[in-house]
């Protein structure tokens, strides 16, 4: 008979519980994904990182094998750290490699060094920068956007960096510390056991750490975020741990718009959670508090723009709500623009985000104790319907959704206030839900259903046989609006830059017709395999419209061939 060894009834359990291990070894295995690449690039002129990055490569295999065999809870936290540092290791070592410029990061790094020279940093267009491989966002004026659309902290915190070089590394190492930042903080934060889970979501996967290197603000808003978040359900219970949380959340806002999505989403929580606790008096000021201290360092960190350019400061902060980008994205504006040929009331997508996000935070109010588990994911939904509905606004805020699962459990609402509003009654409650988030869903009706305005017909004015320099283009606008139209080609998702127009009209009055000669950019279209959808599409500003148009432009046989 085997005799089990004496336990005291105070010590610690030793053995690792089965979850953990699993844990461990997942957040090991997702440093593998995009490691190879980064090797890869650094063997051929970079030598000390690629060693380094080999030696990444002994501690996961390492940590692998040790994970599965460790006896006791001790051995595997501290794996957990190892696992930790590997992450921060790589992901500093993939930033060495690739630290390359996107649209974000061109205008953050020159609005820094505008700040540091003492120059207007909003208002400004800065058309210059753009190069190959940055993306441009066309508006539906038939411009871009070239202005610095975002709060200032992450430019602030990028212009002492400047000295390091003109390339996109300033920037790009303050987002991805910013990232790493915010990876140990939860790492700290959370439970023993759950730890490696920071590691996987935050450092693991490829995901976060690819926005970093490529200097999304947004970044830096989710590491201040990650604090905040993290047990959120004791905020405004008061102490420096919750002013810190409270000057945490007004720093997000203050590095980008993402944020101030989902503050009032914590603050209705944390309004719920204390009035069931302090009574209605006690939860306001509760959460006055919050908001002063929010408030405050976002002003603070907004002073110098505040007093210096008001005006621009104002608008470019609001940018991304206000300058009619074009639409893009994988939620529901995909129907027009792939499913259908257009709509004559695209903006009825921006006003169902808007009517869905003012929809969910009324349901969040009414039934805290169900959905107050879920404070961190309802903001998001709103981008959905949207025009911009990129799958980034979903994917950087994914660390928080972790955060918040596994620091605020259910039964912290038990005691939360919530209207007594149909008390005790299932069916009506669904009925009133439904009736909350309906208004958001007519108006994607509306948007879908919407019918192209403009008809159009195309042909090759000038070509070679592989390319198209100009298209003639013949446009009958069906509707009653006048309309100003701006053309874009396009063979995959999204859309690609204006055609210039040489010949035509600015504006098509209502049922009338008008003939346009228009250029490709950088003078020349190449023309997609056989096979390949080419869709000719015209965009107009006041009202939003879309019209797309499927052409035919075939290859000419090459003489000789």
């Amino acid at each position: 008979m085997r005799l089990r060894p004496f336990v005291a009834p105070d010590e610690p359990e030793q053995n690792p519980a089965q979850w953990h291990r699993i844990l461990t070894l997942l957040a090991t295995i997702s440093l593998f994904i995009g490691t190879r690449d980064t090797w890869t690039s650094a063997a051929s002129h970079q030598l000390a990182i690629a060693a380094v990055i080999t030696l990444c490569y002994a501690s996961i295999l390492v940590s692998g094998v040790l994970t599965l065999v460790v006896r006791r809870s001790r051995s595997l936290a501290r794996l957990d750290l190892v696992v930790l540092v590997t992450a921060v290791t790589l992901a500093y070592c993939t930033l060495a490699v690739k630290h390359d410029f996107s649209d974000e990061s061109i205008l953050t790094t020159q609005a820094a060094r505008a700040l540091l020279h003492g120059h207007p940093v909003y208002g400004q267009s800065w058309p210059w920068l753009w190069g190959p491989g940055i993306a441009y966002t066309p508006t539906v004026t038939g411009g871009y956007d070239f202005t610095y659309g975002y709060p200032p902290l992450t430019a602030l915190l990028t212009a002492p960096l400047l000295w390091i070089g003109h390339a996109a590394l300033p920037e790009n190492l303050v987002t991805t510390t910013a990232i790493v930042l915010g990876a140990v903080v939860m790492w700290k934060m959370l439970p023993t056991p759950w730890r490696s889970a920071a590691t996987l979501v935050c450092l693991g996967l490829g995901l976060v750490p690819a926005y970093a290197r490529l200097g999304y603000p947004a970044v830096v808003a989710l590491a201040f975020l990650i604090p905040v978040v993290v047990r959120w359900t004791r905020m405004g219970a008061g102490g420096p741990a919750d002013w810190a949380r409270a000057a945490c959340l007004g720093a997000a806002c203050a590095a980008q718009q993402l944020p101030w999505f989902l503050a009032p989403f914590l603050l209705a929580g944390v309004y719920a959670l204390r009035r069931g606790e302090l009574g209605a008096r006690g939860a306001a000021a509760a959460v006055g508090r919050i908001v002063a201290i929010a408030a405050g360092t976002w002003l603070l960190i907004n002073a110098y723009f505040i007093v210096s350019e008001p005006r621009n400061w104002i608008s470019g902060i609001v940018l991304p709500l206000t300058q009619g980008a074009v639409l893009h994205g994988q939620g529901l504006v995909g129907i027009s623009l792939y499913y259908t040929d257009g709509s004559d009331r695209l903006s009825w997508y921006a006003h169902a985000g808007m009517l869905l996000a003012a929809g969910l935070l009324v349901l969040f109010v009414l039934f805290v104790r169900r959905l107050g588990p879920a404070a961190t994911v309802l903001p998001w939904c709103a981008f959905f319907l949207s025009t911009r509905s990129q799958d980034g606004y979903y994917l950087l805020m994914t660390p928080l959704w972790l955060a918040a699962a596994v620091t605020v459990p259910p039964t912290a609402f038990t005691t939360a206030w919530q209207p007594r509003l149909l008390h005790g009654r299932r069916t009506a409650r669904a009925v009133l839900a439904a009736a909350v988030v309906a208004p958001s869903l007519v108006a994607v009706a509306v948007a879908a259903t919407g019918r192209p305005p403009l008809h159009m017909r195309a042909a090759a004015d000038s070509r070679t046989p592989l390319t198209i320099r100009t298209l003639r283009v013949q446009v009958r606008n069906g509707g009653d609006a006048t309309l100003d139209p701006h053309f874009i080609l396009t063979t995959g998702q999204g859309v690609s830059r204006w055609w210039k127009v040489l010949e035509g009209p600015a504006t098509i009055p209502g049922h009338t017709t008008a003939s346009y000669r228009i250029q490709a950019p950088d003078g020349s279209f190449v023309l997609p395999k056989p096979g390949v959808r080419i869709r000719l599409r015209a965009f107009s500003s006041s009202p939003m419209t879309l019209s797309s148009q499927d052409i035919r432009l075939d290859r000419e046989p090459v003489p000789g061939h």
